[in-house]
């Protein structure tokens, strides 16, 4: 019987804020894909948003030294679902691709627009599909959602650019401080400032709005995040919780990538059945929010032990290190084989 490998896309940078943060997760997940089983695309996507299919050194992305003229060659994703794959600009070359894999963070990749374009080129694809991409990103209509099937998440309140700042000073004057206010689609907590006092507002907000043109104001959670990495479709395997220690402030782009005040405990220092339960939660939300393929889920766990939900990650980081293959890690699978069972996922849908 002649085995033949399935093509796999790996698709990174985009057109976003976290672009950085994919050349590092994306870099990872080529490292450490099963070679003798499948073959292998880089298709890397411009801070502008323009398409290339990459043929050089895997170190040279995370450096940010991929874009060349040897290297690369322009491409789009092909619209016609006949074509299953992309199209070389210079030649017309078709290249079929058997599944993609998005390694993209924070809008046009993990917000449910690649999703769609794949979905409408007919191409399978790792992760959640495109609608539910979009509610997950979605930090305000995610709330909303996992509140009406009942769960607790943080009073919060939703504004655009247009609103005056008088309506949203008065809107949020039954708020208890401090409060977070946060950009309304962003990741890796860009534009998220921890204000104490309503003097620190305006700053607050004209940095949020560097990121979106909506915001969400919300009460800080008297109590420490928790985290589920979820891995599946219909049959879900769920790795251990951690938890984040913080001495101040909060769990910002800085310290989750270096660390400095802040530690990360795998699994979380509390009881099995307190662990139990936040995983209960966290496959209901997974369920409630339509995810599939993987995804993070946060959430906060408080002092008198109540569980409150603060939003899913559809792309979490994929570094060997990064949180969400830890806690798979924790429970006996492997990054490497994290890795092949998303794409064999991804094949399955």
């Amino acid at each position: 019987m002649i085995f033949m490998k399935k093509t796999v896309a790996i698709l990174f940078g985009g057109c976003s804020s976290e672009y950085d943060v994919s050349l590092v997760s994306a870099t990872s997940v080529i490292k450490n894909i099963k070679k003798d089983k499948y073959n292998l695309l880089m298709i890397g996507i411009t801070r502008n948003g323009d398409f290339y299919l990459y043929n050089g050194d895997v170190d040279n992305i995370e450096k940010d030294e991929w874009l060349n003229e040897k290297d690369t060659k322009r491409i789009t994703i092909s619209t016609n679902r006949s074509d299953h794959g992309i199209i070389v600009l210079e030649t017309n070359e078709i290249i079929k691709i058997d599944v993609a894999f998005p390694v993209l963070h924070g809008q046009n990749g993990e917000d449910g627009r690649l999703q769609g374009l794949l979905e409408l080129a007919g191409i399978k694809y790792v992760g959640c599909d495109m609608t539910s991409s979009a509610i997950c990103m979605d930090k305000y209509l995610a709330h909303e959602i996992v509140s009406s099937n009942g769960y607790l998440s943080p009073i919060s309140y939703l504004f655009n650019e247009k609103d005056s700042y008088e309506m949203i000073e008065n809107k949020i004057h039954n708020l208890h401080f401090p409060l977070f206010v946060k950009p309304l689609k962003a990741g890796s907590s860009f534009g998220i400032t921890k204000i104490k006092t309503i003097s620190e507002l305006k700053e607050a907000l004209k940095e949020a709005f560097k990121y979106d043109n909506k915001v969400i104001i919300e009460e800080n959670v008297d109590g420490f995040e928790v985290g589920c990495a979820v891995l599946g479709t219909d049959k879900l395997i769920i790795g251990e919780v951690d938890e984040i220690e913080l001495e101040d402030g909060f769990f910002d782009y800085f310290e989750k990538y270096n660390l400095k005040t802040s530690k990360i405990h795998l699994p979380a220092r509390i009881s099995k059945e307190e662990r139990e339960k936040i995983k209960d939660t966290a496959l209901a939300i997974y369920k409630i929010l339509g995810c599939s393929g993987f995804a993070r889920v946060d959430m906060f766990y408080t002092k008198d032990k109540k569980i409150v939900f603060n939003e899913v990650n559809t792309i979490p980081g994929c570094t060997s290190h990064s949180r969400y293959p830890s806690m798979l890690k924790e429970i006996g699978i492997p990054f490497e084989e994290v890795i092949d069972r998303l794409i064999e996922l991804g094949w399955e849908k």
